[in-house]
């Protein structure tokens, strides 16, 4: 009877590690309960309250039944080649986390998925697996675009070292990632995504339900880093997102701040990001109107190929525009390692639940990493040597803003670079206690 039970409440009911590769397969995938939005408005107050794993599907017969289970599913954009990297990314996410929650993983290609890699991945989890081909349309030039200007781009790109800038399937990628992907048929019946890259690591154990946490707390956009980017992949990019703005001023949000991301010497785009490869959002914040329009502009402008404008920089200026400050969440819990980039919770001071409620709050056991400081990899992408120009504080404390950008008295960033500093370590919370 419980078998049957399960079977028929679990929006995650078929048979295990369904193979289907299609472009509207959605509707036979995933016919789960609607999203019940919870009365809760705390943050904080619900990870009291959710955290142990109370939502895990084993826990009790009542999960089971999975009431109010988000629609949501980890997301990747992965080549068959990289079958060995996405399998260290789902084996170390699942063992953290998702074996305790079997959400669904969703495989993006451009190209076919090898019958090596479906199985592979099928493998490596007790989730179910769905596979999907990116649309043709979605991976080639538009027909505005200006070939010869193109190849011209990627020889220059490549020439002064932007990162992969000079590689076409970057461009097309990066082009899918920021306005294409939400809207794939494969995710019609989803409100919830995690996007997960091969060759990650995850260091810490993760005790409560994040698509729930998300969804019950009204919180639309999830990241982990923030961090300097390249300016000389988009030196364009601001100047079309201001010709957007004055466009269409009734599409900012009314408590958008955008003062973190603005130069206060240039009144500039500061080249400031979120980290976009960790990154656990609400897929209908991108389907809608502002982002749509946004997305859609920048693309005739053309410079996600005669530049190399990445999601990442387009992503944080949408959510910046778009959505509030109270609908944006720091997940500083969440151990996590992308190529040079990684983090690794430190402080609990700044209101990010670390310890575990019974008295223990500095779970140094559940995380198998070195603890990184708050400014660890505010310019792992953009060196101190660079000449760039580099906001008068680090990413993260101009997101934070308020005591995290008080500095110590008579301390000056000029003094210190005198004496070889990079005049960045003056802050009253230094961020690594």
């Amino acid at each position: 009877m419980f078998g049957l039970l399960y079977e028929y409440f679990n929006p995650l009911s078929a048979t295990h590690n369904s193979t289907t590769e299609c472009f509207d397969c959605a509707d036979s995938i995933h016919t789960g309960l609607s999203s019940v939005q919870s009365a809760q408005i705390d943050p904080m107050q619900w990870l009291q309250q959710n955290s142990h794993d109370k939502h895990a599907i084993s826990s009790n017969i009542l999960t089971q039944l999975q009431f109010g289970r988000p629609r949501a599913a980890m997301i990747s954009l992965v080549r068959n080649s990289e079958v060995a990297g996405m399998v260290q990314s789902i084996e170390e996410l699942e063992y953290r986390w998702n074996k305790k929650y079997q959400y669904p993983w969703i495989f993006f290609n451009d190209q076919p998925f090898s019958d090596e890699f479906k199985e592979a991945t099928q493998n490596a989890t007790s989730a179910k697996c769905y596979y999907a081909v990116v649309p043709e349309e979605h991976w080639s030039l538009p027909s505005w675009i200006d070939e010869s200007r193109f190849m011209n781009g990627l020889e220059y790109l490549g020439t002064i070292g932007v990162g992969k800038g000079w590689l076409i399937s970057y461009h097309h990628m990066c082009r899918w990632n920021s306005g294409f992907f939400y809207n794939h048929p494969i995710l019609k019946e989803y409100d919830w995504y995690w996007r997960v890259e091969p060759d990650i690591h995850y260091f810490c154990d993760i005790d409560y339900d994040i698509f729930r946490f998300m969804q019950d707390n009204n919180l639309k956009y999830g990241f982990n880093m923030n961090i300097l980017d390249d300016a000389r992949s988009f030196p364009s990019l601001w100047s079309h997102t201001s010709s957007f703005l004055a466009s269409n001023p009734t599409l900012l949000h009314p408590s958008a701040n955008l003062s973190w991301l603005i130069d206060t010497n240039t009144s500039a785009y500061n080249n400031c990001q979120f980290f976009s490869n960790f990154e656990i959002g609400n897929l209908n914040f991108w389907r809608g109107e502002a982002h749509e329009k946004y997305f859609k502009y920048l693309d005739r402008k053309g410079g996600f190929y005669y530049e190399r404008w990445g999601d990442a920089p387009v992503h944080t200026l949408s959510v910046a525009m778009f959505l509030e400050r109270s609908e944006v969440w720091w997940f500083r819990d969440v151990g996590y390692r992308h190529d040079i980039c990684s983090h690794c919770p430190s402080s609990p001071g700044l209101g990010i639940r670390i310890g575990d409620g019974t008295g223990n709050e500095n779970k140094r056991e559940r995380c198998e990493c070195e603890r990184t400081g708050l400014d660890e990899n505010f310019y792992k992408l953009v060196p101190r040597e660079s000449r760039q120009r580099k906001p008068d504080d680090t990413c993260i404390r101009l997101w934070l803003g308020g005591k995290w950008l008080e500095k110590r008295e008579g301390w000056t960033a000029e003094g210190e670079r005198a004496f070889g500093g990079d005049g960045y370590h003056g802050y009253k919370i230094l961020g690594n206690e």
